[in-house]
C-alpha cells in the first residue's frame, strides 16, 4: 500500500542533476504528499578541476547526498546510477529505479562527423577510463584528452573554436567589402548553446567529445548538436548508464518510492549490470562496460573489460535467465575473471596506485568525473 508521507529529496546542484531530481519529484508529487528538493554540494563538485580518480575513493558525487539521508536530515537522494558505488551502507537501499533512458554513448562533433570519419590524430575529449580505452581500441591513432564539466560546459568547449573562427571570418569579410552573411544575422541564428560557446575561452581545441545520450536528452540539448551513435557492441556502456537511482533508508519512504517509481524492467537490467561490475571488481580503476537487455525469459548481457590503452579486451555475451538473474550475473562475472579480466584489473590497480591512492569499488565511469548520466 502506497503511503502519503512527505518526502525531502537530495540532489546535486548541476543542471542535469536538478533536471533528473525534478522529474523524480514530479512522479512522487500528489495531492496528499509534498515533495521538496534540496541541493547538496558534493566532494566531486568542490574539486572541479581535478580528475575524480585522484580523490582516492569513489562516490565523490554520491556520498554527501546519502549521508544526508542516513542522518535523517533528508529522506531520499536522486543519483545517476552509474555514479553509485556498488558497495552501499547496510541501512541504505535503492528504493526506486524509474524507467531508464537510452544507455549508449554518442560522439559529438561540430559538423556531424562519425568515428570513422575523424582524421588521424584527431583530438577527442572524455574523462572516462572506459570511453578512453574503447576509443583507443577502435581508433588507436586518436589523441584522447581529459574533459570535465556539466553537459553544457563540455559542449561549449567543443563548439567554441569553430564558431569563433566562423564569426571572425564573417567580420573580416564585411570589413573587406566582400559579399558574405552579416555577422549579427549569423549570430542571431545560433542556438542558445552556440551563443554561450561564443563567449567561452578554450585552452584545448577538440575535434569531438563523447557523451551519454541520456545526459544530452535530459539536458534538452540533443537536438542542438550533431551526434553519431557509438555501437553498443564495441562501446559497451557503463553499468547503470541512463538509469536514475533513488536511495532511501526509512521503510515507509522506501515503500512509497518503490511503489510509485520502480520500473521492473529497468530494475532487472541495472541489477544485472551492477552485479557483474561488483563481482568482477575494479570498477573504479579499470575500463569496464556492462550492458543488459531484458528479452522475454532472458537478460541478454554483454560485458567488456579493457586495458587502459585499449590494446587488450576481454569481452563476452550471455543470456541470463530472468528467474535468477542476480546469481547468474555473479556466475558470469566469475567466468570473465577466469578468462583474463582479473589480470587486466590487477594491471589497472597497479596504474592507479602509481598515480594516486587506491580506490574502492564503485561506478565504472565515475572514475574521472563524467557528469552526463
Amino acid at each position: 500500500m502506497t503511503t502519503d508521507a512527505d518526502i525531502r529529496l537530495a540532489t546535486r546542484g548541476s543542471d542535469l542533476a536538478v533536471r533528473q531530481a525534478t522529474a523524480v519529484k514530479s512522479q512522487l508529487d500528489s495531492r496528499r504528499r509534498e515533495v521538496t528538493l534540496t541541493e547538496v554540494e558534493t566532494t566531486g563538485d568542490q574539486l572541479r578541476d581535478e580528475l575524480i580518480h585522484q580523490l582516492g575513493k569513489t562516490g565523490a558525487f554520491v556520498r554527501s547526498l546519502d549521508e544526508k539521508v542516513l542522518s535523517g536530515e533528508l529522506d531520499a537522494a536522486v543519483h545517476s546510477m552509474k555514479d553509485m558505488p556498488t558497495e552501499m551502507p547496510d541501512d541504505l537501499v535503492v528504493a526506486g529505479v524509474p524507467e531508464r533512458a537510452p544507455s549508449g554513448d554518442v560522439l559529438v562533433t561540430p559538423d556531424g562527423t562519425d568515428l570513422d570519419g575523424l582524421s588521424p590524430e584527431a583530438v577527442v575529449g572524455t574523462s572516462s577510463l572506459r570511453r578512453t580505452a574503447q576509443l583507443l581500441a577502435a581508433r588507436p591513432d586518436l589523441e584522447i584528452v581529459p574533459l570535465r564539466g556539466n553537459v553544457d560546459t563540455r559542449l561549449e568547449k567543443l563548439l567554441a573554436p569553430s564558431l569563433q573562427r566562423e564569426h571572425q571570418r564573417l567580420v573580416d569579410a564585411k570589413e573587406n567589402g566582400d559579399e558574405a552573411q552579416d555577422p549579427d544575422e549569423w549570430f542571431d541564428g545560433l542556438s542558445t548553446i552556440e551563443r554561450e560557446a561564443m563567449e567561452r575561452r578554450v585552452d584545448q581545441e577538440m575535434d569531438a567529445i563523447v557523451l551519454a545520450e541520456a545526459g544530452l536528452r535530459r539536458s534538452g540539448l540533443f537536438d542542438d548538436v550533431e551526434t553519431a551513435q557509438l555501437p553498443k557492441n564495441s562501446f559497451v556502456p557503463s553499468p547503470g548508464q541512463g538509469a536514475i537511482a533513488v536511495t532511501a533508508s526509512d521503510p515507509q519512504i522506501v515503500e512509497t518510492i518503490q511503489e510509485v517509481l520502480d520500473h521492473p524492467r529497468s530494475r532487472i537490467e541495472t541489477t544485472v549490470e551492477r552485479t557483474v561490475l561488483a563481482e568482477v571488481g575494479g570498477g573504479c580503476i579499470a575500463p569496464i562496460g556492462v550492458s543488459a537487455i531484458l528479452q522475454g525469459e532472458y537478460v541478454q548481457t554483454r560485458a567488456q573489460i579493457l586495458s587502459h590503452d585499449g590494446s587488450e579486451v576481454i569481452e563476452a555475451t550471455r543470456d541470463l535467465p530472468v528467474t535468477n538473474h542476480a546469481s547468474a550475473a555473479t556466475d558470469f562475472a566469475a567466468e570473465l575473471r577466469e578468462r583474463g579480466a582479473a589480470e587486466l584489473i590487477e594491471e589497472a590497480r597497479e596504474i592507479a596506485e602509481a598515480d594516486a591512492e587506491p580506490s574502492d569499488s564503485g561506478g565504472a565511469d565515475t572514475v574521472m568525473g563524467d557528469d552526463d548520466a
